[in-house]
C-alpha cells in the first residue's frame, strides 16, 4: 500500500498537465463544434467520435480544475472533480473500443445494418456503466484526495481507503487493461481484411486502368489502423505504470520524468477521427468491391461523400 506521503509535484509539471488538458480541450470542443456546424458531417462514426470526444471534453475539464485548485484533503470540490474525471475517463476507454468495434462489423463483417444496430448498445455500456461505477463509488465514499499517488494533482479514488486496489481496477485500471488487449485486436484484424480484399482487387485492375491505384489508399488506411492502438498504448501506458509500481510499493512512481509523461495525451480523437472517415470510405468489402465504387452505384454516394469530407476536415485539424 501507499506509504501516505504526497507525491511532491513541481511547477513545470503542473504547466505540462494544464497545457495538454488545453489541447484536449481544443481538439474536443472542434470535433464537437465542426459536428453541430456542418450537417454534411453527421455520419454514425463521426457521431461516435463526438461522444468520444466529450467524454475527453469533460476529462480535460475535471484534470484541469483538479491541478489548479491543488487539492490537500477530500473537500467537496474534490469529490465532485474526481467523480467527473472518474465518470469520464472510465467512457472514453469504452468509446473508443466501440469506434474499433462499429469498424470492425462495417469493415470486416461488411454489414452498415448491423453496425448502426450495435450504436443504441454502444451509449447504453459507454454512458451506462461508467455512471453506475461512479454513482456506486461515491456512495460508499471511495472517490476523493488521491495525494497524487496515481494522479498529477487531479483527485480520484482515496488513497487511505481500505480496498483501493479494487476500487483503481473498477474505476479505470481494468477498462484500460482490457483496451490494451481489445484494441490491438480488432486493428489487426481489419488490416488483414483491407490488404485481403486489395490483393484481390489487383486482378481486376487491368480492367480498371482508367482508375487511380487502389494501393495508395489501401496504403494509407492501413497506416492510420496502425498507428490508433499504438498511439493510445504509448501514452496511456504511463499511467499504468505508475499503478503498477504503487502496488509494487516502489518509489519510482514519484520520479518527476513518470509524473511528467502521465499526464501527457495526444490527439487520438483526431487520428480516429481520420480512420474512421477515410477506412470507411476507401476500405472495400468482402467482396473485394472497393466502398467507393459500391457506394456509387446505390443511393448513399451523398452520405459517402460526406464522409470524404469529414476525413479532409479531420486531416487538416491534425495538422
Amino acid at each position: 500500500m501507499a506509504n501516505g506521503t504526497q507525491t511532491e509535484l513541481y511547477l513545470s509539471e503542473q504547466v505540462v498537465v494544464l497545457c495538454t488538458c488545453a489541447l484536449s480541450f481544443l481538439g474536443s470542443s472542434l470535433i464537437i463544434l465542426t459536428h453541430m456546424i456542418w450537417t454534411d458531417l453527421r455520419t454514425t462514426p463521426r457521431r461516435l467520435l463526438v461522444f468520444l470526444s466529450v467524454a475527453d471534453w469533460l476529462s480535460a475539464v475535471s484534470y484541469a480544475f483538479g491541478v489548479g485548485s491543488v487539492f490537500r484533503t477530500s473537500s467537496p470540490e474534490c469529490i465532485a472533480q474526481g467523480a467527473i474525471s472518474t465518470f469520464a475517463n472510465t467512457s472514453s476507454f469504452f468509446w473508443t473500443v466501440s469506434i474499433a468495434v462499429y469498424l470492425y462489423v462495417f469493415i470486416v463483417r461488411s454489414s452498415q445494418r448491423v453496425a448502426d444496430s450495435l450504436v443504441p448498445l454502444f451509449h447504453l455500456v459507454s454512458w451506462g456503466v461508467p455512471l453506475v461505477i461512479t454513482v456506486t463509488a461515491l456512495c460508499l465514499k471511495k472517490i476523493g484526495y488521491n495525494a497524487s499517488e496515481v494522479t498529477v494533482g487531479w483527485c480520484w479514488v482515496r488513497i487511505d481507503a481500505p480496498d483501493w486496489v479494487l476500487w483503481m481496477l473498477l474505476t479505470g485500471k481494468i477498462w484500460e487493461f482490457l483496451a490494451y488487449l481489445t484494441l490491438p485486436v480488432l486493428y489487426i484484424l481489419i488490416k488483414r481484411h483491407i490488404h485481403k480484399a486489395h490483393v484481390a482487387l489487383s486482378e481486376y485492375r487491368p480492367i480498371l486502368a482508367s482508375r487511380p491505384p487502389s494501393q495508395s489508399f489501401s496504403s494509407m488506411a492501413d497506416v492510420k489502423l496502425s498507428l490508433i492502438p499504438i498511439i493510445f498504448i504509448v501514452l496511456r501506458i504511463w499511467s499504468t505504470v505508475r499503478f503498477v509500481l504503487l502496488l509494487a510499493d516502489s518509489p519510482v512512481r514519484q520520479h518527476p520524468v513518470l509524473v511528467t509523461l502521465h499526464p501527457i495525451r495526444s490527439r487520438l480523437c483526431s487520428s480516429l477521427c481520420c480512420c474512421c472517415s477515410k477506412c470507411r470510405a476507401e476500405a472495400p468489402r468482402s467482396d473485394g468491391t472497393p466502398q467507393r465504387q459500391q457506394t456509387r452505384r446505390d443511393s448513399s454516394t451523398q452520405r459517402e461523400e460526406g464522409e470524404e469530407e469529414d476525413g479532409t476536415s479531420c486531416a487538416q485539424s491534425n495538422r
